[in-house]
């Protein structure tokens, strides 16, 4: 009897400490996340910058961009750590910061303004971009140039090629993407600046109609950075931002091709790509579900296939799947820079969820196993924080946040000298020194999401792996929408 109560005071002294000790843990700072989120953006433009710059280590670049074409293509975003504009990225980019605002925008308090601002950046270039009703501008500047120079964006000397599809030479892949982020844009501004979101709309039909008619891939047309042929979440945004039936109907004619096509990015497996810059299926099926939930005779394809997509996801679920895990938990899809999967696929979970919780709905798995919205809400905060630093190494892969976070990622101008501390012009190969250096970054990319840590949850400090330790915008954008949503959840 002395020995089962000394037994049962150890066990209860022992939760009694576990819970203290689980009482010490610091939650996640969710608003410094977002505001580090957003911030990340002012590092990554190009072009003249304004004096609202906060990261101000970044000087203005690339005054002469277009000019071998003879256009103004100055602003817009380096969607990674080099300096070249490559446009498919950067529309699919802007449209998640847009769709973002769109769902997440009155949760982001003081940060709301900021997000405006940063998804302006690029609308601006863009409307500069697409001028000439026959010709869309899909990159801005030399790709091998630009890549066989560690040279920071404000010293540029590699050239600034202007890459266009054309009616004969057509690119209908960047084009829709281009034609959704503006749609998508114009809703934004809609409310704050009519007359700016106007002008966003009448862009975004114009743009649409070109992808529409002169059909081809960029691929074919302009080379390096080609992507495959999606216009169809182009189609839905106009909807979205002009409520025409005919965009809705092109929708519905055309989503039962997407998963059929020989042009749908695959994984090694044969599976599908859910979602990212390159295949946009997954972020169809999300987005339209919100209208169509509750409506029977257009719930097909869209429904299932979303309920597909979280059923693939959620490791309660039966569904084969469509990611493993590693070890520390963190969602894995095949490929490097990881973390743009795990970003994008957090923030299609979220929305679901609200959209979910909206329609008093569940997803059926199969096996009598019923996920509600807080089981993806649950999940995706496991994600969230597995990236702000709860995971086996304690670190942090966001810069800046934190007291553990990467400190030598692979972005020229984070690692070449500001001009603040070397105003001389530096040439092709004068950062080679600081790229091959141990030392840490000599500035400081606040809010960058890098690739992050191997399948093992290792991950390598070092410039020479740009798969782990290189940021870009499409980690960010859906991020933004994401930290908004756990910070009013957690924060408030």
């Amino acid at each position: 009897m002395c020995t089962n109560f000394l037994l049962l005071r150890l066990l209860i002294a022992a939760g009694l400490l576990a819970m203290a000790t689980a009482a010490k843990v610091t939650p996640h700072n969710y608003a410094d996340a977002l505001s580090k989120s957003i911030l990340f953006f002012e590092g990554q433009r190009s072009g003249k910058l304004p004096n609202s710059q906060r990261m101000n280590w970044r000087k203005d670049s690339a005054l002469h961009d277009g000019s071998d074409v003879h256009r103004d293509l100055v602003g817009g975003y380096h969607d990674a750590g080099d300096n070249v504009k490559f446009n498919f990225p950067m529309a699919f980019t802007t449209t998640l910061l847009s769709w973002s605002v769109l769902e997440f925008g009155d949760l982001m308090g003081s940060e709301l303004q900021h997000a405006l601002e940063a998804i302006r950046w690029a609308t601006d270039y863009f409307l500069k971009a697409t001028n000439d009703p026959g010709s869309v501008v899909g990159v801005v500047g030399d790709p091998n140039g630009d890549h066989a120079c560690w040279q920071r964006p404000e010293d540029l000397d590699t050239p600034r090629t202007t890459y266009v599809v054309t009616k004969e030479k057509p690119g209908s892949e960047v084009s829709a993407e281009i034609a959704a982020m503006l749609a998508a844009s114009s809703i934004v501004f809609n409310q704050s600046d009519k007359a700016y979101s106007d002008s966003l709309l009448k862009r975004a039909i114009q743009v649409f109609q070109f992808a529409d008619q002169y059909q081809g891939s960029y691929n074919t047309s302009i080379g390096d950075g080609a992507c495959p042929f999606y216009c169809d979440f182009s189609g839905y945004m106009l909807y979205k931002a002009t409520k025409e039936p005919n965009y809705w109907k092109y929708v519905k004619d055309h989503i039962h091709n997407l998963e059929s096509s020989n042009t749908v990015v695959r994984n090694v497996d044969g599976s599908p790509v859910p979602f990212g810059w390159d295949s946009m299926h997954a972020g169809i099926n999300i987005l339209v579900s919100q209208w169509v939930m509750t409506d029977p005779a257009n719930s097909n394809p869209f429904i299932p296939k979303a309920d597909q997509l979280i059923c693939s996801i959620l490791p309660e679920s039966p569904a084969p799947k469509s990611v493993t895990y590693s070890p520390g938990g963190l969602l894995f899809k095949p490929g490097c820079c990881n973390l743009q999967h795990m970003t994008s696929l957090s923030f299609l979970l979220i929305v679901y969820a609200r959209y979910l919780k909206g329609a008093n709905r569940t997803i059926n798995c199969g096996n009598n196993v019923v996920l509600g919205p807080a089981h993806l809400i649950n999940f995706t905060r496991k994600q969230v924080d597995y990236i702000l630093g709860s995971n086996p190494l304690g670190m942090s892969y966001m810069v800046g946040y934190g007291t553990k976070f990467p400190q030598r990622i692979h972005h020229r101008a984070s690692v070449v000298p500001s001009m603040d501390k070397h105003p001389q012009h530096m040439r092709c190969h004068d950062g080679d020194q600081y790229f091959k250096s141990q030392a840490p970054n000599q500035n400081l990319l606040i809010g960058a999401v890098v690739g992050g840590p191997a399948e093992n949850d290792t991950f390598e400090d070092s410039r020479y792996d740009p798969g782990q330790s290189e940021p870009v915008t499409y980690n960010n954008a859906p991020f933004v929408g994401v930290l908004a949503f756990f910070k009013a959840l957690y924060n408030l």
